[in-house]
């Protein structure tokens, strides 16, 4: 098995299907049956969950809204999408599913504290984590590689909505755009090619946490790629830059 332990990111845009916004059940059934696949390989998995599709703190000025308010807002759409999320993989008979935020919510969730995270992975759990890191003016990416680093999970698998890996420009305007199978962390950089945000992305560079880019509508993918299948693409500092084709 390549992984034993990862961090799943997950946008709302995935629940949403193929909508910007609001919920889709059978996108929701689709996340929830590609999760219990990895799960049924012995994988240990932790779910960084986004809420665009409910409310983008980033468009705080269309609404005429403080930012900070906005990203508050924003951080408990992330709460909706877990619970969603948990409601599913519950009715799918994953029984224990911890939802655990950044933001105390006791009545719905438990805060999230990394030892007590580590311990529910440790006995069986599988984590949803919401709320981001509690901070304004992130996207999930910061968090998701904040908590692939306490977690010590073996990788961050960045799922994207009907993209199937990293191109050296947009496919959708070049049809000759080249999708890579493998880059390093500066040569992601060095082409600004936007995997992630880039205080996000240097984090995971300066710590090493590998990045898998892959396609989340493709069925039976994510568990493949825990098995050691080379799927979408791979991002870390020790491996050669290479293209598909």
């Amino acid at each position: 098995m390549k992984y034993k332990r990862i961090v799943i990111k997950l946008s709302g845009r995935a629940i949403a299907g193929e909508d910007d916004y609001g919920f889709s059940a059978a996108a929701l059934q689709h996340l929830a049956t590609e999760v219990i696949e990895v799960r049924k390989l012995g994988v240990e998995i932790a779910i960084v969950v986004g809420g665009g599709n409910v409310f983008r703190g980033s468009r705080s000025d269309s609404w005429g809204i403080d930012r900070v308010e906005a990203d508050n807002i924003g951080m408990m759409a992330t709460v909706i999408n877990s619970l969603l999320l948990r409601g599913k993989l519950n009715a799918l008979g994953e029984r224990d599913v911890r939802v655990m935020t950044a933001i105390p919510i006791d009545r719905v969730a438990e805060p999230f504290i990394r030892l007590r995270a580590v311990h529910h992975l440790e006995k069986g759990a599988m984590l949803i984590l919401a709320c981001g890191i509690g901070q304004p003016f992130l996207t999930t990416d910061y968090p998701s590689v904040q908590r692939a680093l306490e977690l010590d999970a073996d990788g961050l698998l960045v799922a994207k909505h009907g993209v199937d890996g990293v191109y050296d420009s947009d496919p959708g305007v070049n049809p000759g755009a080249r999708r890579f199978e493998m880059l390093t962390y500066d040569e992601v950089l060095d082409n600004r090619l936007g995997v992630m945000d880039q205080s996000a992305f240097i984090l995971a560079r300066d710590h090493g946490v590998p990045l898998h880019v892959f396609d989340i509508e493709r069925p039976g993918l994510m568990a493949a790629i825990c098995k050691g299948e080379h799927h979408g693409t791979v991002i870390h500092k020790e491996v050669e830059r290479a293209v598909y084709g």
